[in-house]
C-alpha cells in the first residue's frame, strides 16, 4: 500500500491518497487536485508528487479527501 497527503505537496488539505501502486496514488492525487483545489496537475508536478509518496502498510484503501 502507498499514501499521498496532500498537506505534503503544499496544499492546507487533510486529504489522503491511498492505493495498491503509486502510479494508482498519482491518478487518485491528480482527480483530488483537480476536484478540489481546481490544479491540473502537469508533468513537472507529477515528478515533484512521486517522491512525496510513502509506503505502508495501512488497510484503508481509496482516497480520503
Amino acid at each position: 500500500m502507498f499514501e499521498l497527503h496532500c498537506r505534503d505537496a503544499g496544499f492546507d488539505c487533510a486529504g489522503v491518497v491511498r492505493a495498491e501502486t503509486k502510479e494508482a496514488v498519482l491518478a487518485q492525487a491528480a482527480i483530488h487536485a483537480r476536484e478540489h483545489h481546481q490544479v491540473e496537475v502537469t508533468p513537472q508536478m507529477t515528478e515533484k508528487i512521486s517522491t512525496l509518496i510513502r509506503r505502508t502498510d495501512a488497510g484503508a484503501k481509496g482516497a480520503a479527501a
